[in-house]
């Protein structure tokens, strides 16, 4: 964590598949408005931006990485298809390559947790610790898709299954004020009353900071909306942040 890091503001990014590229947006408003928050978590495709945010990447260069991005970077077809379609140890790769090797979560310069599902148990677990490869090949193993990864005994998977807001994973890691961001679609309102009920919980706690960009229309499945995406993060940051300055001065 540097000296300008906010080490009790959080940043929760969720989970969306090529969605995910909004987070970008939203770390460019927080960048420009100086805001630096010390930890950061996120499952899924919200838990890789997170990693490079935590990993001390400016919003230029995540930007950079974001929009030449390819599926094949994390997940190449797999030899045991029993497990899932795809195999997600493309991401070891390119972690080595960027880090030039598999750095400790621990050892990031900020504090870092991606949120995976304990297939046994059901319940989340955030990978604050150990090798940053397996927390992220966990978080995005969507199951028969992606395998599953073992971990510590327990069997991981994509950790949108029981929380795709992990929205508790930093408060866990000590964040007392949080800005969360929901990637959010008009579509999915009625499709998980779980997920809305905890949506309006967030929008009344106020330590909270809660960014929605708006999804309808845009492509989940391809990167070829990205810019758009990108565009819109950074548009729903400017507003939430507008809306709850005093949350986040520092």
């Amino acid at each position: 964590m540097t000296a300008s890091d906010d080490p009790a503001l959080g940043l929760t990014l969720s989970g969306g598949a090529a969605f995910g590229a909004a987070h970008v947006g939203v770390l460019q408003e927080l960048e420009a408005r100086g805001i630096r928050p010390g930890i950061a978590v996120g499952t899924s495709s919200g838990a890789l931006i997170a990693a490079a945010y935590a990993a001390g990447f400016d919003a230029t260069e995540i930007e950079r990485v974001a929009l030449a991005f390819r599926w094949r970077e994390i997940a190449r077809w797999s030899f045991a298809p029993r497990l899932g379609l795809l195999d997600s140890r493309a991401i070891d790769d390119g972690v080595r390559r960027v880090f030039g090797c598999d750095p400790l979560i621990e050892e990031l310069p900020r504090r870092f947790g991606a949120v995976a599902t304990d297939l046994l148990t059901r319940r989340a677990v955030t990978i604050d610790r150990g090798p940053l490869s397996v927390a992220l090949r966990s978080t995005i193993a969507v199951p028969g898709l992606l395998a599953p990864v073992r971990r510590h005994g327990a069997l991981l998977a994509d950790g949108g299954m029981v929380d795709n807001v992990p929205f508790s994973a930093a408060r866990e890691l000590g964040a007392s004020r949080v800005i969360v961001v929901r990637l959010h679609a008009k579509f999915e309102n009625v499709r998980m009353m779980r997920t809305v009920s905890r949506t309006a919980d967030l929008v009344r706690d106020p330590s909270v900071v809660l960014v929605q960009p708006e999804m309808e229309g845009m492509a989940q499945w391809t990167m070829a909306d990205a810019p758009r995406l990108i565009a819109e993060g950074r548009r729903a940051a400017a507003l939430a942040l507008d809306a709850a300055s005093e949350l986040t001065a520092v």
